[in-house]
């Protein structure tokens, strides 16, 4: 089956010859799209998408949400970047890769900081899948100058770190992992040049500063005097080269589309008047009430540290409702609380079997149900508890351990810790003090709350740099055991995992 696909139609000699793409090509040599607002690069890209649909799995970066309305023709999972945690965007890429799905990432109701933080956490996904997962994708990211800029904005430092360096790993690093970019820019001055620089193949469109266009003659090797050519291109038309195109540069006339933006063409007012002087005062003016300016608020990604916050707000007000209601508390001291705490955890754990991840607010909702089931009354504990009793239950530790000196001392050395990686360290801590073996980084993932051996790595060596942990490793650099700093604990033999 060949490889290629329409792209659009170009002139010769006085008759319409189509111009194809060699998709399996530009898999592997990139692309690269540039011209004005209004200058058809968002048409390109659909007309693009929509011929290699049925070729290649598809992965859009939509910052303005163009491209929505592709899912339903083509079947692409329509993911909104504000209804999910940088955590679950990452995971859900991991298993996008997986699966092999197309999707598309709409980040439209997401405020700039947001898209550029949801854009790096996705990217990254993708990147860190595992090598078992490498399948060829199709990587289109629209407005590309916003997610790896030239210069700074309207955002802070370390959302353009994030998002220019998963830019940079997709465009310079991406093809062995079988992640092939194509990225669509209004300007290449505007465009970080280590990402610009990776592409092979251009598409080169309507523009109009001097500066811009005399960079386009340039990288399609066309004289200076023909940079002139650029300022008169019309809507929807490009001069291309590359292997994957063109050995010359070429102009094309892009192709029809089967589907349209959610906005729309703009179509000029044909047979409905305009309203008089008078209808407009009476419909714009009339009765105007507004004192003041409406806060506009921003859809965004909750971070672990809102989400746990979160959760402690909610046991707090509960608490509050059940004592202003006059509910009686079963007596138990605070051992038998916790042991009885302990035995549920188990039976939460046990339900879910098979589970590569199990997010913390999914054990509580669960744990916080069999509590009251069984007439225990509020469950009365603080997140930092439940962390420590899933860890516990996670390594078949008895409820003995629970007053144990070395787990206490652990439990007051993990709050030191962001709240997102106590866990993780009292995974380490509580196998290390008992002697057992260092967790795989399978357990690591699942007490994080991710499927992702490599985020499960990064915060084993997020530890280490703390110096909470120290890996200690054979002469021949393996990895034997972990230890403990200040204390005499250390795991046995590392696992393998």
């Amino acid at each position: 089956m060949t490889s290629d696909i329409e792209l659009g139609t170009r002139l010769e000699q006085g008759r319409t010859v189509p111009v194809s793409v060699d998709l399996v090509e530009l898999l592997a040599t990139r692309l690269l799209v540039q011209g004005n607002s209004g200058s058809g690069k968002s048409h390109l890209l659909r007309r693009l998408l929509e011929q290699s649909a049925s070729h290649v799995q598809q992965i859009i970066i939509d910052p303005e949400g163009d491209f929505s309305t592709l899912a339903g023709k083509y079947n692409h999972l329509a993911l909104d970047a504000a209804d999910y945690t940088l955590a679950q965007l990452y995971q859900a890429a991991e298993r996008v890769r997986q699966h092999r799905v197309s999707a598309i990432l709409n980040m439209e109701n997401v405020e700039i900081d947001g898209q550029l933080r949801s854009a790096a956490a996705f990217l990254s996904g993708l990147f860190d899948a595992p090598r078992s997962y490498w399948f060829p994708v199709l990587v289109v990211v629209d407005e590309a100058q916003l997610f790896a800029p030239a210069g700074g904005g309207d955002y802070s430092e370390e959302a353009r770190r994030a998002s220019l360096s998963a830019m940079t790993n997709l465009m310079c690093r991406g093809r062995k992992r079988g992640l092939a970019g194509v990225i669509a820019t209004q300007r290449l001055a505007k465009l970080a040049k280590n990402v610009a620089a990776e592409a092979s193949n251009f598409l080169m469109g309507r523009t109009f500063l001097d500066i811009d266009m005399l960079r386009a003659s340039d990288l399609l090797g066309m004289e200076r005097r023909q940079a002139e050519a650029f300022r008169d291109l019309e809507r929807g038309h490009f001069i291309a080269l590359g292997p994957a195109i063109s050995r010359k540069p070429l102009p094309v006339k892009i192709g029809a589309v089967e589907t349209a933006s959610r906005s729309g063409e703009v179509q000029v007012m044909q047979f409905t008047p305009l309203p008089s002087i008078e209808q407009a005062e009476n419909l714009v003016l009339m009765d105007l009430q507004a004192t003041e300016l409406p806060q506009r608020v921003e859809k965004r990604p909750v971070s672990v540290a809102e989400s746990t916050a979160l959760l402690d707000a909610y046991i707090q007000q509960a608490e509050r409702m059940e004592q202003d209601s006059g509910l009686c508390e079963p007596t138990m001291n605070a051992d038998e609380r916790l042991e009885k705490a302990l035995e549920i955890v188990y039976a939460v754990l046990a339900e879910r079997v098979g589970r590569d991840s199990l997010p913390l607010a999914e054990i509580y909702q669960a744990f916080s149900q069999k509590w009251r089931v069984a007439g225990l009354g509020k469950q009365g504990l603080s997140i930092a508890e439940l962390r420590g009793l899933v860890v516990l239950a996670n390594t078949k530790t008895d409820s003995a351990f629970l007053q144990d000196s070395d787990w206490l001392t652990a439990q007051s050395m993990a709050k030191e810790l962001p709240d997102d990686i106590q866990g993780v360290f009292l995974l380490i801590a509580c196998t290390a003090i008992r002697k057992q073996p260092a967790p795989t980084e399978k357990q690591v993932a699942y007490i994080y709350g991710t499927a992702s051996l490599a985020r499960a790595r990064r915060q084993i060596e997020y530890l280490e740099e703390k110096n909470f942990i120290v890996i200690c490793y054979e002469e021949q650099g393996r990895k034997e055991k972990i230890a403990i700093p200040g204390t005499n604990w250390e795991t046995a033999l590392l696992a393998k995992g």
